[in-house]
Order: C-alpha cells, then structure tokens, then sequence
C-alpha cells in the first residue's frame, strides 16, 4: 500500500466563495481503472455500524460531494458523505475513545475484481474528517447478508492499512494485493465523516456464470471487458460506452470535441476474454445534434494481431440504437470503434461466446485470484 502523495492534516475553515478553491487532490495512476464501486455496475454501502450525521449511501454517489453552508437540519449540519457522531470515552476519568475504537461501512462492489488503487475522498470535511482510515477486502459468493460478513469465518485482507489521512482532500491508496474481492470494509478511526469512496481496479467476472448465460455481452464491463484507449475524452471517459443498461442523459455517453481535420475519433477496447463475436450494437442514445455520422467496428486475436474490420463504416442516426448480426463470427480479444468525424455513441454492444481457449485463460484467472 503506498499513500500518493499524503494529505495529513487540517484543512482551512471554510472561508466562503468556492468551497472547493483550497481542496487538495493529485493525479492518481490509478484512475484509469474502472471503479469497482460504481452504483451503475450495481455497488452499495450495504451497512455501517453508525451514520447519525449522514447516510452511508452517499459515499458511493457519483460525482463530486456537494456543500451548501447554510443546510441544516434536526441532528445539525448536513454533509454530502457518510458522517458518524462523536466517539466518547467509558468515564469522565477516560472520556477519549481507546486506540482501537473505530466506525466501519461495508461496501458491496458492484463488479467483483483486482483493486488497483482506493481513493478516500473527504471533501468539506474540515474539521469533522477521521483521523486515520483502513480498508479490508474479502470474497464472498453469492448475495451474502452483513451479519454473514461480519462472521467469525469470513477472512479478511488488508488493503490500506490504518494511514492518517488529511480533510477536505482526496487520499489515494495504490494496492498491490492480487486477489479477487467482492466486499469492502471501510473503518474510520475513530469516527468522523467521509464524502466519497472511489474503488478502482479490474473486473474479474465469475466464469461459471458466463458459461451458464452462453452468448453475452463480450465487452461489458460487468462481464470483464475495458477501454483500454481512446482519441479524445474531451466530455465524456470512452467507458462510458460499456457501462449497464441504456443511456439515460447525453453525458452517459462519450462524446468527443469538434474536429477540424480530416481525422476521425476511436475507442479501443480489451473483450473479457478471446471471444466469438455474432451480433453488435451501437446506440446513439440522447445523442441528437452531436452523435458520430458514422462507424466502423473491428477485431484482433492477441496484443500483436491484425486489426479485421467486421462491420464496414456505416451511418448512424441520432438518438438511435442500431443492431447488426455479422455474416459469420468474428473471433478476437480486443475490439474497436471507429466513429466519423467526430460526435459521440452512447453504447457499444458485442454479443457473442467465449471460444474454449477464452474460457480456459479465464478460468485460470480466476482460479489465480481465489475466485
């Protein structure tokens, strides 16, 4: 676990104007992860052992934590994070809570994986913010319930150690540990509040139930698959395009800046593993003035293959969901959009199956992580 860089100590009273003009942040290597904790992917605080100031739930909501100096309401200020009440000791002789008192939340990912990087986001918390955090990983199957997760037989794994972190700031954490985790457990020491939990790494899917679904989306996220590259992420990050479900506003998309070349944007893509690709999607949902004219999708086997195109530039219409079935399989690992000139999709669909030596070097994985 290495801090990048640390953030320790006090942060300014609030002195009005923009409440975020003094927050401290970094460039973190790992964000270009996916955020395993993404309430999209179907992450949630699913308990915490105290949450009188604030709930739990707002730790995973996406974007940045708001601030309004003058919201308050029965319990006192109301912060946009998971805020817990003053520790108190067990006497007016000791009124100081001991060395090992400490809140927690547990945190179900949405996509079980290998975490790269934890950020520890304590946004506005000025003088209410933990003095030091600790996160813990562990893999469950199934749906297990907070009271089996807190069981004595449940092993848990240090991920960030017991490191003091500073307020109103974002305090990265990268992560070395090459396991697979369903569940986090967040601890405060010894209490205080938290804006933001971002949970950044690599989706490791079950293969089981990929063999069980038989044809799937070989490119979601959900199943394994990422954007590796992209052209331009002027609005909108490129894995956008593969996150659950449809489109429900233009910027859950990717849309790229206006070209004035004779280029034109892509987006290239790892699939969860070698697959054979019969049938793809583009939407261009919510994109109405500013979606791609047209696209192109291609295939490669290997990190050296050629580039095969599988579905020639074709157009697109606005605010659309066009669906394609290749003439015969395309088999490959990575894939590729190519939109013309510019614009924006919102979704990028490959149905297909996992070849045997796909399902083999997933397995493998798997079984490598402690799956």
């Amino acid at each position: 676990m290495t801090a990048i860089p640390s953030f320790t100590g006090d942060a300014n009273p609030y002195g009005g104007g923009d409440p975020f003009a003094d927050y401290r942040t970094a460039d973190f290597p790992f964000t270009q992860y996916t955020d395993l904790a993404d309430r999209r992917l179907g992450a949630g605080v699913i308990a915490a052992n105290d949450e009188f100031f604030a709930q739990r739930e707002n730790l995973l909501v996406p974007g940045p934590a708001e601030f309004d100096p003058e919201h308050f309401g029965h319990k006192g200020k109301i912060m946009d994070g998971w805020e817990t009440r003053r520790r108190r000791g067990a006497s007016a002789g000791h009124p100081w809570p001991t060395a090992e008192d400490h809140d927690w939340a547990l945190v179900r990912l949405g996509a079980p994986g290998v975490i790269r990087g934890i950020v520890v986001d304590t946004a506005h918390f000025r003088g209410n913010y933990p003095q030091a955090v600790s996160v813990e990983g562990t893999s469950v199957p199934g749906s297990p319930s907070p009271e089996e997760l807190l069981g004595d037989d449940v092993k848990w794994t240090t991920l960030v150690p017991r490191t003091p972190v500073g307020g109103h700031a974002a305090n990265g954490f990268a992560v070395a540990a090459e396991q697979r985790f369903t569940h986090l457990r967040v601890n405060q020491h010894p209490d205080g509040g938290i804006a933001r939990l971002r949970v950044h790494g690599e989706v490791v899917p079950d293969p089981e139930w990929l063999e069980t679904l038989g044809t799937f989306d070989v490119v979601a996220l959900e199943n394994g698959g990422r954007a590796e590259d992209a052209s331009n992420l002027f609005y909108s990050p490129a894995s956008n395009t593969i996150q659950p479900g449809r489109s429900r506003k233009m910027d859950d998309g990717w849309e790229t800046r206006r070209r004035r070349d004779q280029g034109n944007d892509w987006i290239s893509y790892r699939l969860a593993s070698q697959a054979r690709i019969r049938a793809l999607e583009i939407d261009t949902a919510y994109l109405k003035g500013n979606s791609a004219g047209w696209a192109s999708v291609s295939v490669r086997d290997g990190e050296d293959g050629e580039w095969r195109e599988i579905l020639p530039r074709t157009r697109l219409q606005p605010d659309t969901n066009h669906r394609f079935v290749l003439p015969e399989p395309a088999v490959g690992t990575h894939a590729r959009v190519d939109i013309f000139p510019d614009g924006g999709i919102s979704r990028l669909r490959l149905f297909g199956s996992l070849t045997q030596e796909g399902a083999s070097r997933l397995a493998a994985r798997h079984q490598e992580l402690g799956g």
